[in-house]
């Protein structure tokens, strides 16, 4: 695998050769991690291409890494709401299921003695969902008065590569994952949504309505950018 440094760091990536893209990008995906996709260069110029995105390549890393935990242990952190969580794990005698409680300044997860990780993420899936609907409902209600854009439904979904989403009939879906960004995407999310309620693709006309709303959209699509988890 190919790799370039920046400063102390070295970052690795991939190249997926697509011919028909006009220009390169990049992407920081979950399991994938850094890749450059455009037409095929050499691997000086693609290290160019990745060390003109390296400071944004570090941030996207720090963010799947938060996001993205692995097992969960006692010390482990739990990104929530923008911020990382120390997690607090205890076996219980008895215990039928995982148990999963925050207090504002720690995950405390209550274990059976034959538990699983599978068992934690599931019980974490189900924390982020009810969270969810709880933190960003009132949000979207609050930006679609603001718009002046509705929505004919909203669901809270467990989705693979996408934060969220609009459909033809107008209604919204959101990651239950959405809930672990700060509010400041939350709600670049939230509107990006909505938008679509009035146009379907990305056309200048969309993004001139985003920029009404969120006249620093730029700079929160540039942080949500690349994000497929």
């Amino acid at each position: 695998m190919p790799k370039v440094a920046y400063g102390k760091k070295m970052i690795e990536y991939s190249v997926q050769e697509k011919e028909e893209l006009k220009s390169h990008y990049i992407t920081v995906e979950r399991g994938n991690g850094v890749v450059l996709k455009g037409k095929s260069v050499t691997e000086e110029q693609s290290q160019r291409l990745v060390l003109k995105r390296a400071k944004w390549i570090l941030d996207k890393l720090k963010l799947v890494e938060a996001i993205d935990e692995g097992d969960i242990v006692t010390g482990s952190r739990i990104q929530y709401l923008g911020r990382r969580y120390y997690v607090q794990l205890q076996k219980i005698t008895n215990l039928r299921k995982v148990l999963v409680e925050f207090n504002e300044s720690k995950f405390k997860i209550s274990v059976p003695e034959d538990y699983t990780q599978p068992d934690i993420h599931e019980a974490l899936h189900l924390f982020f969902k009810q969270k969810a609907v709880e933190k960003i409902t009132p949000r979207i209600g609050k930006w679609s008065k603001e718009t002046g854009l509705d929505y004919e439904g909203l669901r809270f979904l467990k989705m693979e590569k996408r934060w969220g989403s609009c459909t033809p009939g107008n209604h919204i879906h959101i990651n239950t994952d959405a809930v672990r960004l700060p509010y400041s995407l939350i709600d670049y999310l939230i509107v990006h949504e909505l938008v679509h309620t009035k146009y379907k693709n990305h056309s200048k006309e969309f993004w001139a309505e985003i920029s009404r709303h969120l006249p620093n959209w730029k700079d929160l699509d540039n942080q949500m950018l690349g994000m497929k988890l």
